[in-house]
């Protein structure tokens, strides 16, 4: 499959493309809205073509599907584009800015006849696939989930950072609060209500930090948080009638790192070690894969969308003060 990739933002050049190279797929082309920036990564990276626009990428004929990292607000406008052009998309979580768009560009790309994927590359790291089959077959009943997901924005010029953008749908949440919904929700399902308090340290318009409790049945609890303020967590822990399961640096993990994950059952502790992998190849190979043989992504419709509802409903929790349904 020959990919175009729209911006040159950092997180294709410095991940997405060098997985896709890594497969067997292939970058064809990229473009920008600054002709000499697509031309100078598309040389940096051997890209064969660079366009001096989106729309001209979108063009290409030499291209079967699109990567799309642009800014949260305009995902769904260059997806359905895309789409218009007979392009299957990739597209950076989260999705859309919230979950009745994201439900409208699913239906929109469904009727072009086009896959549609959200690139929540960790889906596809072997410890995340490996930590679910242990919660659901291993331990015991699950009494509570967490999941943090943080770092420090300061350096300089952060001030203009995309994601302190109220307008381009910017926020800790959206940002990096995405990943501990996501993982949280992987373990016990989807929540009843969900309860959050944020705050804005920036007075930039959007959140900085957000904790949030995802309520579920029977007493058990998913516990969120997210923020720009603070240094580098990523991690999850669930927690069992009969043990737990706990891993660190879970979300960004880099193709030469090594990974754990820690479970105990009926006092027993076990630690199983997962060889380096790219994650953003074996995201990029599932993509493909699933288009070629007709079938679902992993990160489908149903997993967009019940992780969107939830991002949602956390967002107007923290905005009103009170705790939201999400039935």
């Amino acid at each position: 499959m020959d990919f175009g990739i729209i911006s040159t933002a950092n997180i294709g050049t410095e991940d997405v493309i060098p997985g896709i190279q890594k497969s067997e797929h292939t970058v064809a082309a990229i473009g920008s809205r600054n002709e000499a920036a697509a031309e100078a990564v598309a040389e940096d990276l051997g890209i064969d073509r660079a366009h001096g626009s989106y729309d001209a990428l979108l063009a290409d004929d030499g291209i079967d599907a699109v990567y799309n990292p642009l800014p949260n607000a305009l995902h769904a406008e260059w997806t359905k584009r895309a789409a218009d052009q007979g392009l299957h998309v990739l597209c950076e979580k989260p999705l859309t800015v919230d979950a009745e768009e994201a439900a409208d560009l699913f239906d929109y790309c469904d009727d072009a006849g086009v896959t549609l994927m959200e690139a929540f590359m960790y889906r596809f790291h072997p410890r995340t696939i490996r930590a679910r089959e242990i919660v659901d077959s291993e331990l015991g009943e699950v009494r509570s989930a967490t999941a943090s997901f943080t770092f420090n924005m300061r350096w300089p010029g952060h001030e203009d950072d995309i994601r302190l953008d109220p307008d381009l749908a910017g926020g800790s949440l959206m940002d990096v609060g995405c990943y501990a919904v996501s993982a949280v929700r992987g373990f016990l399902g989807e929540p009843e209500r969900a309860q959050a308090v944020a705050a804005d340290t920036r007075d930039s318009g959007v959140d900085t930090q957000l904790s949030g409790i995802l309520e579920y049945p029977d007493g058990v609890t998913g516990r969120v948080h997210c923020g720009f303020d603070t240094e580098s967590v990523q991690h999850y822990r669930v927690e069992t009638v009969d043990g737990w399961l706990e891993a660190r640096d879970t979300f960004d993990v880099t193709p030469e790192d090594e990974t754990t994950l820690t479970y105990a059952v009926d006092g027993r502790e076990v630690t199983e070690t997962f060889d380096p992998v790219d994650h953003y190849t074996l995201e990029v190979e599932g993509f493909a894969d699933a288009i070629e043989h007709g079938e679902a992504p992993l990160v489908d419709r149903a997993e967009t969308l019940g992780n969107m509802r939830a991002i949602d409903a956390l967002a107007a929790s923290a905005e009103r003060g009170e705790p939201v349904s999400l039935s």
